[in-house]
C-alpha cells in the first residue's frame, strides 16, 4: 500500500500537477486555494474508490472548489461535535462535583481529571474517522454517505484501513525531516509546499485505497444498498 501511496502522485503528467499543488499550497494563506487542494484531494479519493490508477487533472476549478468547501464542513463536524459533547460532559461533572462537596464530590472531582485525560483518544478518533468520512462522500458524492455507520463501519474496522491512518504518520516525519532541510537551506524553503503536497496526494491515494478495498460496495445513486445501481469496489 505505501509503495502505491508514494508512487501515485508521480504517475501521467506529475510535473504540471505537483507544481499547480504547489501554489496553491503557497497560496493557502488567502483561503480559496486551501479550498482548491481540499477539493483536489477528494478527487483524487474519488478517483481511487473508481479504479483510477493515474491522478486527476486540475480542471473544472469550480467543481474543486465546491468539493473542498463540503469537505471541509465534514471534517468540521467531526471535529467540532465530540469536542463540545466532551467538553459539555466535562463542565457538567466538574460542576456537579464542586457543587455537592465532600467525599462525593471529590470523587466526582477525580472522575473529571481522569476525563480530562481522555481528550487525546477524543482527538485519536477525529483522526481516524474523518478520512473515512471523506472518502465515503467522494465516493457517494452525497454529504450524508459521510456520516452513514453502514458505509463507514467496514472500512472502519478494517486492519488495511488502520495500517492507512498509521502510514501516513511515518510519511509525515519523511516529509517534516525533508522541510527542515530545505527550509536551513534558506532557497529550497520555496520547495517545501511542493513536498508536502506530494505528500498529501500519496497520503489520500493509501485513504482511498483502504476504503475501496473494504467496501462491498459503491452506490452511485441516493437510494440504500438494495435500490441502485452498485458498482463493486
Amino acid at each position: 500500500m505505501i509503495e502505491d501511496g508514494l508512487s501515485y502522485p508521480a504517475r501521467g503528467d506529475w510535473v504540471g500537477r505537483i507544481i499547480i499543488g504547489g501554489v496553491l499550497g503557497l497560496l493557502s494563506v488567502f483561503v480559496i486555494p486551501a479550498f482548491a487542494i481540499f477539493g483536489y484531494l477528494v478527487r483524487v479519493l474519488e478517483r481511487t474508490v473508481a479504479g483510477d490508477d493515474v491522478p486527476p487533472a486540475f480542471d473544472d476549478w469550480g467543481d474543486l472548489l465546491a468539493k473542498g468547501v463540503v469537505a471541509t464542513v465534514i471534517a468540521l463536524v467531526y471535529s467540532i461535535v465530540p469536542v463540545v459533547v466532551y467538553g459539555i460532559v466535562i463542565s457538567a461533572v466538574a460542576g456537579v462535583g464542586s457543587g455537592i462537596g465532600g467525599d462525593v464530590g471529590a470523587l466526582l472531582g477525580v472522575t473529571g481529571a481522569l476525563l480530562a485525560l481522555a481528550f487525546v483518544p477524543v482527538l485519536l478518533f477525529i483522526y481516524y474517522a474523518v478520512p473515512a468520512a471523506l472518502t465515503a462522500y467522494a465516493a457517494r458524492g452525497e454529504v450524508r454517505a459521510a456520516f452513514d455507520p453502514e458505509i463507514l463501519k467496514p472500512t472502519l474496522f478494517s486492519v488495511e484501513y488502520l495500517l492507512a491512518v498509521l502510514m501516513p504518520l511515518l510519511i509525515s516525519t519523511g516529509v517534516f525531516v525533508v522541510s527542515v532541510v530545505l527550509i536551513l537551506t534558506v532557497v529550497g524553503a520555496v520547495f517545501v509546499p511542493f513536498v508536502q503536497f506530494y505528500s498529501q496526494v500519496a497520503v489520500f491515494r493509501m485513504f482511498g485505497t483502504a476504503f475501496a478495498d473494504q467496501s462491498d460496495y459503491i452506490e452511485t445513486g441516493s437510494g440504500g444498498p438494495d435500490d441502485g445501481t452498485t458498482v463493486a469496489a
